[in-house]
């Protein structure tokens, strides 16, 4: 063993001696290997634009969720003009829409505001749907319509064309006018005049001291 020693320090010395092959191995790595992760970086970056054929994967329909809605808004806001450039908003609590095919929106607690000659108006539905495409409010359940002059129409399940300012039935009607109550099998209201029409089986009741 004796013998060996001295070899074998003599060996490390000349490796790690300044200038020996230690030094060269460093110097060639400082070189060689900022080369090789530039050309593996490159490799990288351009192999999805030179590979060809089809990437598949399998998801699990139990693992995986799916969304039901397209959008869900929360306190949404539409805003627009009628025919005559008269803006009008159309607010709710909430707003889904199932798909990007599908301009229609379903709207909760709904309220609309028109600009009319005498001042604003106001709609109101608890529930409802929104045609984007024709501007058409189709609301669900009872529905108030109130102006600045005083003028209220209380009805239901009536579709409200924001652009003519034209509130009508898709069946039977019961509702309530300053001058008394009304019911008919449809109704039709232009909101600027404030007149009601009464279509089939139309009944009114007229409270005099009203008519004022």
């Amino acid at each position: 063993m004796a013998d060996h020693t001295p070899s074998l320090r003599t060996a490390r010395q000349l490796w790690a001696a300044p200038g020996g092959r230690h030094d060269r191995v460093v110097e060639a790595s400082r070189v060689a290997l900022p080369v090789m992760i530039g050309i593996l970086t490159a490799f990288l970056v351009t192999a999805p634009l030179t590979m060809s054929g089809d990437v598949s994967f399998l998801l699990d329909k139990n693992k995986v969720e799916v969304a039901k809605e397209r959008l869900r808004i929360q306190s949404a806001l539409y805003r627009g003009a009628d025919q005559q450039g008269r803006a009008f908003s159309l607010r709710a609590g909430s707003a889904v829409q199932k798909s990007s095919a599908e301009p229609v929106v379903k709207l909760t607690t709904l309220s609309a505001e028109m600009a009319m000659a005498e001042g604003p108006s106001h709609l109101r539905a608890d529930s409802g749907r929104y045609d984007m495409a024709s501007e058409k409010v189709m609301a669900d359940g009872p529905i108030r319509f109130t102006a600045a002059n005083g003028y209220d129409l209380t009805t239901r399940d009536a579709t409200l064309d924001l652009k003519t300012r034209k509130l009508s039935s898709g069946g039977a009607v019961t509702g309530q006018v300053p001058q008394g109550s009304f019911s008919a099998a449809r109704m039709s209201a232009d909101l600027d005049s404030h007149v009601v029409t009464l279509d089939g089986d139309a009944r009114l009741r007229i409270v005099p001291r009203r008519t004022r």
